[in-house]
């Protein structure tokens, strides 16, 4: 997978990196050519975008953009034909906002590090179809997550 950082420190791009290298295989989803983009952006500008795109006037913490229509538990290998000419498929578009990821962290008395690794996975399993609208749904998302998190020893504590 290739991740296209934008606004993205170094220290947080290794972190995203190792998370998204492990989720592709944890769901099955590790094909060749994969392409997403991951932004950091300020409060303002993640409230336009959640006002624009999902009608709420509202800071948030992570917004995702997925360019295909994958329904849990579809896999990327089935939008194959929706790759480019050159091979590549481009997955989507993940967008956190760090101030309220720190906010957050502290809230829930975690490091801001494990936040914004918990947000990035959160948006890339939104981008691979995953959602948390139904309670089973929201079971399956969230077990995915601490399996993932957990193999990384990405843990809650500080």
């Amino acid at each position: 997978m290739y991740i296209n950082f934008e606004g993205v420190g170094h220290r947080y791009r290794k972190l995203i990196g190792k998370i998204y290298q492990k989720a592709m295989e944890v769901t099955e989803n590790n094909i060749e050519n994969t392409w997403i983009t991951i932004s950091f952006v300020k409060k303002e500008r993640i409230q336009e975008l959640n006002n624009l795109y999902r009608k709420v006037d509202k800071c948030t913490d992570v917004l995702s953009f997925p360019m295909l229509d994958i329904v849990y538990p579809q896999k990327l290998k089935d939008f194959i034909i929706e790759s480019s000419p050159d091979g590549s498929l481009y997955i989507g578009d993940v967008v956190i906002c760090p101030k309220i990821a720190k906010l957050q962290a502290k809230s829930f008395k975690h490091s801001k590090k494990r936040e914004i690794g918990f947000l990035a996975l959160h948006g890339l399993l939104h981008v691979l179809g995953y959602d948390h609208i139904e309670a089973e749904d929201e079971k399956v998302m969230m077990q995915t997550s601490k399996r993932i998190l957990d193999e990384l020893g990405v843990k809650r504590s500080k």
